[in-house]
């Protein structure tokens, strides 16, 4: 039997969801699979396509798991999009000149950007914001470039503004329509957003379009016209003013298509031709609609593939709830969000100080119709599934802020087991479920894989952990949340605990509060930095040393923290002189140069703008450390959960373009916060203007300059997940900034996880931004004057650690090779040369090259 060949033309989202699909019922393994690809590069996440400029690299956007393709015998050809299609011989032409012959043809071509129709389209610094390959230009045109716009002020219009933000761009919106986002969000959700944008720094046009866009003497943009009859100079323009269903190769080969484009197809995503399907943004669905976003995709995906296998499955229209964080902004609508349905009703909160809008759409007898949340979308993910219901209690107690209404606690128990939670896969609550209770899933990773919930655009990732948490102590599975296997209380409680009682060591804090089993034991690896980290923390408050090796304290640490510098692979330690704000005298750096010298160690340039020396022995430290006091130094804890550093750019003083003395306050920040331990190291930078040299909105906490003074933005993170930092506050004088510093800062040593760095702490806190923004800013809960406190009681009481330890020679006495041969050095500790520099001698740690006989008989070293 011959057979059957299964051409697919596209490989984008959708594209790959089907063929995980055909995967999944086996057909694979059936038929010849052939996939037309038009992009140099797989299937890769075009909902988080705007993390590349986070850092998120091409392949980490990739969704194809290594292996896929050979595992299931598909043929990938990348860069060799289908050019025509001859149904009479079923035959599809790449523009390679291959030629496939099919059983059945699906058509994935996706969308495509429409660019309006204005004289200058074409010009040099135009781009449209799609694929890798846009944003790649874009980032290079940008380098530049001073002032960008974006033509469409919705989802992708959003998106694009952002990234040129993060560019350094100074950004314009420009938006026909009166309002952002329009088809998601009504008047109301659309001022809420605008205000919260403009004070992010980007201009919002709305209720213009662009006429021209005007060129200079070589072609480049150099402004754009707009109807109002008014200009706005600018070097780069990204049209985003919406997409079209990418059907022309439907129409060329005599596909019906709609009257405004998309292939049109059955419940089955059939076409007229009963052997080629469509699915994704290129086909008109069985309801008249084509859908552009991400899930309906997956659900065509998912039909085509069951009608190909011979399965019933039917699509007839789906959710187009969307959640989505623009430009640093929480946006949500779901079901009926404009309220179309006859005889709704609305209920609103607005608070424009906070820039949070929310409406829900209800009918006369309290069913939920859908709604529209901007500035905290908090609960979409219970408020979604709940649609088509009637909720457990009003709707306008589902709007107030937390405090502001009757108390409202609306779990997974409320919502019904035919409640979609995940819409990208279409998930039910029972399904999920079904994942713990029949297949013995436990945690949300094993509960994603089982089912999928969880991995399109994440929006229920929080809604899944809740229920999964729910359902196991339905089932009598007791959820464990204590620290470890010594404590049953959460590091947060711990921390209260301490502070409560000013208990100032470990032992005492295990025999009275640990679990009973471990009361009079050691601890262990977790619950002992935890605690080590909660006591340094406090030291000052509760009357604790505030040195973390001294008595008890020292068997606390991590490894890097027992000798107060970072253990490095073979076995030596690097030492990070503090260089407060990247500003450095030459006399100091000439020191750290002999230092290096006279030691051998491997010098490097830290991205934090600090020097790393590497290749210090153990016994070397206080030797060090002695010659970089005298010369003014201190320890930059580079080895504790503390502060690291606080970047700069050189600000007002030297930039043209700089409005604050961003070096001062950076120098200032970091002599503050210098030795301040907490659950996760603290990275800060300062940037002089918003351009953003100093990548402040990577950090921790970070502060951009403006004309009025400062705008502090919280919980970025520039690791291995990325994200950028919110804005808490804007325009503050030097003291407000310190202020909110000090407060942001002790509330979150006081309320995170352990290791938990602030981007993840200010996801999973109840009430995220908002709620911390109420705490710190607004001083909801009262505890601002005590948190106020405790920062200055750090600053009064911070000493270097590597001076006192070297004031001190019982504390030297640590600082040995062998405990028993303190002047003898490791022997095993050496270096080979390289570039002028040195390395670790990586031979001898691999140890002797062992003979191995192979099977031929022959012997290899």
């Amino acid at each position: 039997m011959t057979t059957p060949t299964i051409v697919l033309v596209g490989h984008g989202m959708v594209g790959q969801r089907f063929l995980e699909a055909l995967a999944d019922r086996g057909l694979t393994s059936r038929a010849r699979v052939v996939v037309l690809c038009e992009e140099p590069r797989p299937a890769y996440d075009r909902v988080h396509l705007s993390s590349y400029f986070a850092g998120t690299g091409p392949e980490a956007l990739s969704l194809v798991e290594a292996g896929f393709m050979a595992e299931h015998g598909i043929e990938l050809h990348l860069g060799d999009p289908a050019v025509t299609i001859d149904r009479e011989a079923r035959t599809v032409t790449a523009r390679s000149g291959l030629t496939v012959g099919y059983d059945t043809l699906v058509l994935a071509t996706g969308s495509y950007p429409f660019v309006p129709p204005v004289p200058g389209r074409d010009a040099g610094g135009c781009f449209v914001y799609r694929t890798i390959e846009d944003l790649l230009a874009i980032e290079e045109y940008a380098m530049t470039s001073r002032t960008g716009a974006v033509v469409g002020g919705g989802l992708l219009g959003l998106e694009a503004a952002g990234a040129l933000k993060g560019l350094g761009l100074d950004t314009h919106v420009v938006e026909f329509a009166p309002r952002l986002m329009p088809v998601q969000v009504d008047e109301g959700g659309g001022e809420a957003l605008r205000r919260t944008v403009e004070e992010m720094g980007v201009a919002v046009h709305t209720g213009v379009g662009t006429q021209e866009i005007l060129t200079a003497g070589d072609g480049s943009v150099r402004a754009m016209a707009l109807s109002d009859g008014s200009s706005l100079e600018t070097d780069l323009v990204v049209f985003s003013a919406g997409v079209r269903p990418r059907d022309q190769l439907a129409r060329e080969c005599g596909l019906p298509v709609g009257e405004r484009g998309g292939i049109v197809v059955d419940a089955a995503c059939r076409t007229e031709d009963p052997q080629v399907y469509a699915i994704g943004e290129c086909a008109l669905a069985s309801d008249g609609r084509v859908y552009g976003l991400v899930a309906p995709g997956y659900e065509m995906a998912e039909t085509a593939a069951k009608a190909i296998a011979g399965e019933d499955g039917s699509f007839t229209g789906a959710d187009t709830s969307t959640k989505l964080k623009l430009l640093g902004v929480d946006v949500a609508s779901f079901g009926d969000a404009h309220g179309a349905t006859a005889g709704c009703l609305d209920v609103v909160y607005s608070d424009s100080r906070s820039g949070v809008y929310k409406k829900l759409v209800v009918s006369r007898d309290g069913v939920l119709l859908g709604g529209i949340l901007v500035g905290d979308a908090e609960q979409y993910g219970m408020l979604r599934p709940l649609t088509g219901s009637v909720p457990p209690v009003p709707a306008e107690h589902l709007v107030l802020p937390a405090g502001a209404g009757a108390p409202v606690a609306l779990g997974p128990s409320a919502l019904p087991d035919e409640a979609v939670i995940c819409s990208c896969h279409n998930v039910t609550k029972g399904t999920i479920r079904g994942a713990v209770t029949e297949h013995g899933c436990a945690t949300v990773p094993e509960v994603t894989k089982c089912t999928r919930a969880g991995t399109g655009c994440g929006s229920c990732v929080k809604v899944l952990g809740q229920l999964v948490t729910a359902e196991l102590e339905a089932s009598g599975v007791e959820v464990d949340k204590g620290l470890c296997g010594c404590f049953a209380h959460t590091r947060q409680e711990l921390f209260e605990i301490v502070r409560a009682l000013r208990i100032t060591g470990f032992r005492e804090l295990l025999d009275r509060h640990g679990r009973e089993g471990a009361r009079g034991g050691d601890g262990c690896e977790v619950c002992k930095p935890a605690v080590g980290s909660i006591i340094a923390s406090l030291a000052p408050a509760i009357g604790a040393s505030g040195y973390v090796l001294d008595g008890e304290q020292a068997a606390l640490q991590d490894t890097n923290d027992h000798f107060l510098a970072n253990l490095q692979r073979n076995g030596s330690y690097s030492i990070v002189p503090r260089i407060p704000g990247g500003e450095i005298t030459p006399e100091k750096l000439i020191v750290i140069g002999e230092v290096a010298r006279d030691f051998g160690l491997y010098t490097k340039i830290t991205g934090g703008q600090r020097i790393d020396l590497f290749g210090a022995r153990v016994d070397q430290l206080p030797v060090i450390w002695a010659r970089l006091v005298d010369a003014g130094f201190e320890s930059g804890h580079a080895y504790g959960k503390a502060l690291r550093t606080v970047k700069s750019c050189v600000g007002q003083t030297w930039c043209r373009y700089g409005v604050q003395d961003s070096v001062r306050m950076a120098i200032d920040l970091e002599l503050r916060y210098r030795g301040l331990r907490s659950p996760h190291k603290l990275k800060s930078a300062v940037s002089g203007c918003q351009r953003e040299c100093a990548e402040a909105r990577s950090k921790d906490f970070g502060v951009i300059a403006t004309v009025g003074g400062w705008n502090l933005y919280v919980g970025g993170n520039g690791g291995a997940t990325p994200r950028h930092a919110d804005l808490l506050a804007q325009d503050l004088s030097d003291a407000e900034l310190v202020r909110l510093i000090d407060r942001f800062l002790m509330f979150y040593i006081r309320t995170a996880d352990r290791l938990e760095r602030t981007s993840a702490w200010l996801e999973r806190i109840e009430g995220g931004l908002g709620h911390v923004r109420d705490v710190v800013v607004h001083d909801s809960l009262g505890i601002c004057e005590e948190l106020e406190r405790q920062m200055a009681g750090h600053v009064a009481n911070y000493r270097d650690e590597w001076a006192e330890t070297l004031d001190d020679p019982e504390r030297l006495r640590r600082f040995v090779s062998f405990v028993n041969a303190p002047g003898v050095p490791d022997p095993s500790v050496r270096f080979v040369p390289e570039r002028d520099q040195v390395k670790p001698d990586l031979g001898l740690l691999a140890g002797p090259v062992l003979a191995v006989r192979t099977l031929e008989g022959t012997t290899t070293a």
